[in-house]
């Protein structure tokens, strides 16, 4: 007899980050692969259950690693329409393959993340107690993450 697998864990779509990016600064290779930096220029975070504007001045660590792999740690605040700031640490993984039966320049890409949110006592306390995951997409001058809380949330 074989137990039955676990459920789930439910996912409530929480907002859409418009991170506003700048042009990444190279800090060379070491024995992890080559480092970067990317500066975090604003943005806006738009959803159900925060919006905001994103604050000059974080940024993205990345180590490009030798197998192609972007390994990522992206921190910057968030500051909410009623003033609330917000921190967010920011951590994932990107990275392009050409799947099964796809030709050269046919290729999927991976970038998910993990995240965690940090604010003071108050109405959005729950974000410094709840896991998040998100979906993430980068284009030239922007990112888009697509933010999930991970189980039940007590807003």
């Amino acid at each position: 007899m074989t137990d039955p697998l676990p459920a789930s864990p439910a996912l409530t779509y929480v907002c859409r980050l418009e991170v506003d990016i700048g042009v990444p600064r190279d800090f060379g290779v070491n024995p992890q692969g080559r480092r970067r930096f990317v500066p975090i220029d604003g943005g806006r975070v738009v959803g159900p259950y925060l919006n905001g504007r994103i604050l000059p001045g974080g940024g993205d660590w990345q180590t490009v690693r030798n197998d192609g792999v972007v390994d990522l740690r992206a921190q910057y605040a968030i500051e909410l329409t009623d003033g609330t700031l917000v921190e967010m640490d920011n951590a994932g993984l990107r990275h392009a393959d050409a799947g099964p039966g796809q030709g050269p320049g046919e290729s999927t890409t991976y970038f998910q993340t993990s995240a965690r949110l940090n604010v003071a006592a108050g109405p959005y306390e729950w974000l410094t107690r709840t896991v998040f995951v998100a979906g993430a997409e980068r284009f030239a001058y922007q990112v888009t993450v697509e933010l999930f809380a991970v189980g039940n949330v007590f807003m």
